[in-house]
Order: structure tokens, then sequence, then C-alpha cells
């Protein structure tokens, strides 16, 4: 379960560095942040985002969301930048379980 929730944080942060924040708001339906929002989250940290290395994926937080029908986690991840490399900038997202993976949600992406 975990390498699924992992695949599909990886899409979002790869998005996130390549600046697709369209694609994201189409992947993410929108859900509580659109593509402008995004965008200036990103711009106000004012640094460069770059894909992290792969052990990073140890330090994302996965929580199952109790009695959620159906099953979902609040995913928790540190994004990386070319200035700093590990950031206090986090993504939080919202999977939730379809027939066919998952259903992502951007819940934030915010200094921690």
């Amino acid at each position: 379960m975990v390498t699924e929730i992992q695949q599909q944080v990886s899409k979002i942060i790869e998005l996130l560095v390549e600046r697709k924040f369209i694609e994201i708001e189409s992947i993410t339906r929108g859900v509580r942040l659109p593509a402008e929002q995004i965008e200036t989250a990103v711009d106000q940290y004012g640094r460069i985002l770059v894909i992290p290395p792969v052990d990073a994926f140890k330090l994302m937080d996965v929580i199952e969301i109790q009695n959620s029908s159906p099953a979902s986690w609040s995913v928790n991840m540190p994004l990386w930048t070319k200035e700093e490399g590990r950031s206090d900038l986090t993504l939080e997202l919202t999977l939730v379980r379809e027939a066919a993976g998952f259903k992502v949600e951007l819940d934030d992406i915010h200094v921690l």
C-alpha cells in the first residue's frame, strides 16, 4: 500500500517541480487548491523545487483515516529545493481508494 501511495506522491512532486500546476489541478479536480493557489504557494517560498532523493520517502508521513469509507489516507511529505535540500515546505495530500487506484486531493503546500 505504501508503495502505491508513494507513486501518487511522487507524481504530484514531479509536476510541482515541472511547474505543471494546471495538470495538478486536473488530477486533484481542484479540490481545496486550484492551480493559481498552488503556484502562489510555490512562488512565495522563493526557492526552486527539485525531486527529492529516493530515501526521502522514509520521511513521508502516512496516516490511515479511521472509519473512512472508502479507505483514505492523510499524507505529509517534505519537499526539497535546489538551494536547501530538504526544505521547510510540506506537501499535504489526502488519498482516497477508488476502483481504479486513488483519488488525490491536494490539501495544502505550507511551511511546517
